[in-house]
């Protein structure tokens, strides 16, 4: 039993790791901008949770709406300020042991996508409470993790 959930843990981990390169290395080093002409809220109307801005840039829009799209429903939504500090709402789906593996394949794609600076990673439970903050220092190229 034991060997079987460490299995799906690692499996977890390679998953996530390899979507994230992936992605990261079939996309071009020009971001697209996203068509933002269609469904556009009313004015005066409240908007939802989920249609919260992703990126206080351009680029950190389309990571943060990359992120939440191509981690198959693990992650519920996520923002990236200052093309630096990422932040992300895991689902009930992810388990307390994968969320360190889960922040360590974010960590990692997000340092490809914005290189050469220290980055930050805050993961959000469910209920959008703080569980975990990972810094990567980009001059000893580690990864620390605070609960």
């Amino acid at each position: 039993m034991i060997l079987l959930q460490r299995g799906r843990k690692i499996l977890t981990a390679f998953v996530l790791i390899l979507v994230l390169t992936i992605s990261t290395a079939c996309s071009s080093g020009n971001v697209a901008q996203l068509d933002r002409t269609t469904n556009q809220p009313a004015i005066g109307t409240t908007t939802a949770y989920a249609e919260l801005e992703r990126g206080n840039t351009a680029t950190g829009q389309t990571f943060g709406d990359w992120v939440v799209q191509s981690s198959k429903g693990l992650i519920r939504d996520a923002y990236v300020r200052d093309n630096n500090k990422l932040g992300v709402v895991i689902s009930p789906q992810v388990r307390p042991n994968e969320v360190r593996d889960l922040a360590k394949s974010l960590a990692q794609g997000f340092r490809k996508n914005f290189p050469n600076q220290d980055l930050t990673v805050l993961i959000y439970a469910p209920d959008k409470q703080l569980i975990l903050t990972t810094k990567y220092d980009v001059q000893t190229n580690k990864i620390e993790y605070n609960a």
